[in-house]
């Protein structure tokens, strides 16, 4: 391939895009929410916890709810919300995700153009094109247990980028790639062995030993793979018998017609007479380099990732250093392909720009948080939730701890917050309704894991989707019977550790 040739391909439309039908349904969908949100803040009473510092983090004290007065909240600025947040106090974070999913598009549409992604996917597709089912398993288990045992899930979501078209390269579509990795992040964080961000957080509250009470969750962790393994297995036999029934078939054909043309035009290149053979031989060595370059980067990226999940002084380094570290791997890659440098600029430009969509769902996303605690009833919703757990019986508190973490989780996606939030509450509860604090942890971390691929608020959750063609309707419809066949499963748990007295206290 000359260099013209390749400039050519690298003006193509990047496959990281979304649709306008997509992008308006969940915008619809998060309207409402915040509209639902700002209501809520009209007709709830304000009130306030105390809260004390205690190790850099801040507690809230049980027992100091108070009804303060209502603040000035005016209805209009419930619209203007999604803008709030880009200047409210905790908008490091909001703005790192934001660079991130810029970089991370950018870079993969540099990646695209240049065939890069197009070589990385062909290696894999060779490498497991006869083992397929056991591939699934395997990315499967990956995926869960770096969730479970280490707690890294905003980490792996750049990974969705790669496993998506390798679904479409080996004959499944975008929600097998999605269930080979979305899927399995939050299962693992729902059914948590190690994690430091859940069990570890809230058992130190909780003054429980650290990661005591392992072997049920061990237990949990290996029937939640096993469903999501099953589940995964029949959907992509399904898909290889008939494509059409997928719910993404009609997206996933023009990602299809593009890897087409993309092996058409290699063929052709390597057949060419005068030269081109040498030519398609020079090209694919220049994109070798790109795509060994581009893997080491991401390669240190994930092992940054891994060495900070267990840091917490250093955790909040990883989305920042992620971020550069696709933005080197990108441009790189890009140039030792032989792509010139304008093409380069003006394709990164392109594919952060294709995700900006996806920008303007996770600024109303964030939203709902920020116009719950504006009107000062994020702890009036846990002080109601409180006072029902006391009055329950073990089991019914039990049950009513998961679903309080379920909607905490709504407004508030970081575990860690949550635990500092909700467990200097639940764990005299615990006491005091005759539950033990190990099982009230229990609930606590399914309440949390599960719901973070289903509540529309969750950042993640749309930055993940925003890589994809899937929008998230199509999402919920393709899931909910997997996530009712596990609310089963964690009923099931949850009762066992409640009949057993799980513990050690």
């Amino acid at each position: 391939m000359t260099g013209t040739k390749q400039d050519a391909k690298v003006s193509q439309k990047s496959a990281i895009k979304i649709g306008k039908k997509a992008f308006l349904l969940s915008a619809g969908i998060i309207l409402v929410l915040m509209l639902v949100s700002g209501i809520l803040t009209i007709v709830l009473p304000s009130g306030e916890y105390q809260r004390v510092i205690q190790d850099g983090k801040t507690l809230v004290v049980n027992g100091t709810y108070h009804e303060v007065p209502k603040p000035n909240y005016p209805a209009w600025r419930w619209l203007t919300a999604p803008v709030e947040i880009l200047f409210a106090q905790d908008n490091v974070a909001l703005i790192t995700i934001i660079i991130f999913i810029f970089c991370v598009g950018g870079s993969i549409s540099i990646l695209e153009g240049a065939g890069i992604m197009e070589e990385l996917v062909k290696t894999l597709v060779q490498r497991f094109s006869k083992r397929k089912y056991l591939l699934i398993a395997v990315i499967i288990f990956f995926f869960m247990a770096i969730s479970s045992f280490i707690g890294v899930y905003e980490g792996m979501v750049p990974m969705i980028i790669f496993i998506v078209p390798l679904a479409i390269f080996l004959g499944w579509d975008s929600l097998t790639g999605l269930g080979l990795s979305l899927l399995p992040l939050a299962f693992g964080f729902a059914s948590a062995v190690t994690n430091p961000f859940t069990i570890a957080v809230a058992q130190r509250i909780a003054d429980l030993p650290l990661f005591s009470g392992s072997w049920l969750r061990i237990i949990f962790f290996i029937i939640v793979y096993g469903i999501v393994t099953t589940f995964m297995i029949r959907h992509a036999k399904k898909v290889e018998r008939n494509p059409a029934s997928s719910l993404t078939f009609k997206e996933d054909e023009a990602i299809r017609a593009s890897l087409a043309a993309g092996e058409a035009e290699a063929a052709h290149n390597t057949a060419a007479p005068n030269g081109g053979k040498h030519t398609d031989t020079a090209s694919s060595r220049a994109k070798t380099k790109g795509l060994i370059w581009f893997a080491s980067c991401v390669g240190a990226a994930m092992a940054i990732v891994l060495v900070t999940a267990r840091m917490p002084g250093l955790s909040d380094l990883a989305f920042p250093v992620m971020a550069l570290l696709f933005l080197i791997g990108g441009i790189g890659g890009g140039l030792l392909a032989k792509v010139r440098p304008g093409n380069i600029g003006a394709t990164f430009i392109r594919g952060a720009g294709n995700l900006l969509p996806g920008i303007v769902l996770i600024l109303m996303a964030y939203s709902v948080k920020h116009i719950i605690i504006s009107g000062k009833i994020m702890d009036t919703i846990l002080h109601g939730a409180a006072t029902l757990i006391s009055q329950a019986p073990p089991l019914s508190a039990a049950f009513l701890v998961y679903l309080t973490t379920l909607v905490m989780n709504f407004f508030i996606g970081s575990a860690s917050a949550k635990a500092f939030l909700m467990m200097p509450l639940l764990t005299p509860l615990a006491d005091l309704v005759g539950i033990t604090r190990q099982t009230a942890v229990l609930a606590f971390d399914f309440g949390d894991g599960f719901s973070n691929m289903i509540f529309p608020t969750n950042a993640l959750l749309l930055i993940a989707l925003s890589f994809t063609v899937v929008s998230y309707p199509r999402w919920m419809r393709w899931t909910w019977k997997l996530q009712a066949i596990i609310l089963v499963v964690t009923s099931i748990f949850l009762a066992i550790a409640v009949g057993i007295r799980f513990g050690p206290f």
